[in-house]
């Protein structure tokens, strides 16, 4: 008789908390935009740094690559004060100007975790991986948001998994994990 890991969650802390892991775009040179990736790489969650990175955007001279992560890092900011339609403008944005850069499409995804779209969360959370990003971990970390809140508690477990492994010292995925029991069944 073959056994099936029954996997299950005891609450939904991150998802009561409305935490979702963003995922900044490193933009170096120097500079505004420079100032403006430092902003959200760093946790900053005052308005003055998503003007610094409007202003990048509007007087620096920057190639694709550039452009495109600064309007990922100002989503990421918009998005830390819960401005998930705005966020998600320059997240379109950002795809729009480089397809390829998938921290775009992740943030995007974290959005849709942020209002509680769970399913359209999933395709561009998976897209940012296909892509690659600098921080697999947060995506993991998102995609199992996403399937708790689609109460598939077994993959959510399982990208918790995932998370850690990716990342052995950062502590949200561990705590999730410490919500779940596992057991065999016979």
């Amino acid at each position: 008789m073959m056994k099936r890991l029954i996997v299950v969650a005891v609450g939904a802390a991150a998802l009561m908390v409305g935490f979702e892991a963003r995922a900044s775009v490193t933009v170096i040179g120097g500079g505004l935009a420079e100032a403006c990736s430092q902003a959200a790489v760093s946790g900053k969650t005052d308005v003055r740094y998503e003007a610094t990175c409007t202003e990048a955007l509007d007087k620096e001279m920057l190639n694709s690559r550039d452009r495109a992560g600064t309007l990922v890092n100002r989503g990421v900011l918009k998005m830390r004060r819960l401005k998930w339609t705005d966020a998600t403008r320059d997240f379109n944005e950002a795809v729009r100007i480089r397809p390829n850069m998938g921290e775009a499409y992740v943030n995007r995804g974290a959005v849709s975790i942020g209002e509680h779209r769970y399913a359209e969360s999933l395709p561009d959370l998976n897209k940012g991986l296909e892509l690659g990003v600098e921080e697999p971990a947060k995506v993991y970390f998102n995609r199992a948001l996403a399937y708790e809140g689609l109460d598939d508690e077994k993959s959510a477990y399982f990208d918790y998994q995932k998370a850690v492994e990716l990342n052995p010292t950062w502590d949200a995925p561990k705590t999730e994990l410490g919500r779940f029991h596992v057991q065999q069944k016979q």
